[in-house]
């Protein structure tokens, strides 16, 4: 297909350029960028004036695994949705059944160091499967530190999975908070070796728990420094929470002594997991400054009352989704907060995304609009547009170029070591992936809220994944599935 995207404002984080132009999209790829261009035989001609049109978003952190929640993201502007801090494990298998149900975004997973732990301190054989990893998160046999020999094995597994595609390593540190941080460099050095990132959500904090074996986002800086690898914090504003501050100075000290380290946040008060998970145990709310009633079951919307069934939900079903309120979006010093995070020097945009579900497992629809009655949290389907809100739209906090880099071009340049096809993306260069979002600068805005989180967002007027149309003129194609995978 031959495409000439006509007379938008065309902003090119890659090189800087921000200016009303014409984009030529030939065969999956950027093939000219410029005024006045010339339509060839058989090209389709797109007028977007008045249309922002740049590379569509790369998201970092997406738990979403399905065509549903792909789907709102799509209309979000994501282009790239990657399960990069959990990732799946075996990779291979992760990777084929993607690629056998379609994907209307193109995806990739990172080697899972928690389903790695499981599998040699648990025997539990991993199945490449979100709903397993959630289950699993709540049992403490994985948690513990590892023998030498335990390590060694469960390393291997790691290793293995880099050398067939994952993008790196994505380990959930804060699920296993009391492990030997030796164990997390010996991730770093395999990582460095392997010359691939790992994406980690950190321990705690000391503030919260001053028992902590070392503070989570120092342990990033040390290990970052002692090993040379590339290591990424994930969701820094749900960690950090009104330590936010404090973590942001750390990572920037990090970065001026040239360690790779960088950092995502996302543009809620509220978190979402698995209602089992180690900080989620009543005796641990208190330093979250949080209690039961801040937790609410996505399936059903009950509110835990107190901390008895707040005990009850975690060993009945510990593999629930929910949602935790950390900060009070109302509250213009929390609201504060979670702005600084976003405006820290080359923060990334991410998502964190959630599928969404139905009951009874139901975690997946080709159905357009969604099946009513799906829960899930609003930043699946609203992150990046609400991002776009607050921060280009309300406050001119960013340009347009910036907001592009922030969502963009610097999630995929984090992965140009580890996936060398990850460079085509994140910018609007020639022989650049035509992954191309067109959004109305006027009308971009999230819509979801915590009560009707699968409302899609609002703005994106056309989405380009490969050169396919995902969305055309408002609307998704319901039949496209041109999302291809991104491997290590």
């Amino acid at each position: 297909m031959q495409l000439l995207l006509r007379g938008g404002r065309v902003v090119d984080p890659g090189s800087g350029l921000d200016a009303t132009t014409d984009v030529l999209v030939r065969d999956g790829t950027v093939a000219m960028v410029g005024a006045g261009l010339a339509a060839p035989e058989g090209t389709t001609v797109l007028d977007v004036a008045g249309m922002v049109v740049g590379p569509g978003f790369v998201d970092l952190h997406s738990h979403v695994h399905s065509i549903a929640g792909q789907r709102l993201q799509a209309l979000d502007g994501v282009t790239t949705a990657l399960d990069l801090e959990a990732g799946l494990m075996p990779i291979g298998r992760a990777y084929a059944e993607a690629a056998r149900d379609g994907r209307p975004l193109h995806y990739g997973f990172s080697a899972s160091w928690g389903a790695a732990r499981a599998q040699v301190l648990l025997g539990v054989e991993p199945d490449a499967q979100l709903a397993s990893g959630l289950a699993l998160l709540g049992d403490p046999g994985w948690q513990r530190s590892s023998s030498p020999a335990e390590l060694s094995r469960w390393l291997m597994l790691l290793e293995r999975d880099l050398a067939d595609g994952a993008l790196g390593i994505g380990v959930l540190m804060g699920y296993a908070p009391r492990t030997e941080p030796a164990e997390f460099v010996a991730v770093a050095r395999l990582a460095a070796a392997a010359n691939a990132p790992t994406y980690t959500h950190v321990r705690e904090l000391v503030e919260a728990d001053p028992s902590t074996p070392i503070d989570g986002s120092e342990e990033i800086a040390i290990a970052a420094a002692e090993t040379g690898a590339a290591m990424h914090h994930c969701h820094v504003n749900s960690t950090s929470r009104r330590h936010v501050d404090r973590v942001l100075a750390l990572l920037e000290r990090a970065r001026d002594a040239g360690s790779r380290v960088t950092v995502e946040a996302y543009p809620y008060g509220a978190g979402s997991t698995a209602v089992g998970a180690f900080f989620l145990a009543p005796e641990r709310l208190l330093a979250w400054g949080i209690s039961p009633s801040n937790i609410v079951l996505v399936e059903t919307g009950e509110r835990i009352a107190d901390e008895a069934r707040l005990r009850e939900v975690r060993a009945g079903t510990p593999a629930a989704e929910c949602i935790i309120e950390f900060l009070d979006e109302r509250d213009p010093a929390d609201q504060a907060l979670l702005r600084r995070a976003l405006a820290f020097p080359d923060s990334i945009v991410a998502s964190d995304a959630m599928p969404v579900l139905w009951g009874g497992g139901v975690m997946d629809s080709r159905a357009w609009p969604l099946p009513p009655g799906g829960g899930t949290h609003p930043r699946t389907a609203g992150t990046f547009a609400k991002t776009l809100r607050w921060m280009v739209r309300e406050s001119g906090t960013w340009t347009w170029l910036e907001a592009f880099r922030r969502c963009a071009y610097l999630p995929a340049r984090v992965l140009d070591d580890v996936a060398p096809a990850a460079r085509a993306k994140g910018h609007l260069g020639v022989g650049a992936d035509a992954d191309l979002v067109v959004l109305d600068p006027d009308r971009i805005a999230d819509t979801a809220t915590y009560r009707d989180p699968t409302r899609p967002s609002v703005g994106v007027r056309h989405l380009l994944v490969a050169g396919t149309f995902v969305v055309r003129d408002g609307e998704l194609q319901t039949e496209a599935y041109p999302g291809k995978p991104l491997r290590g």
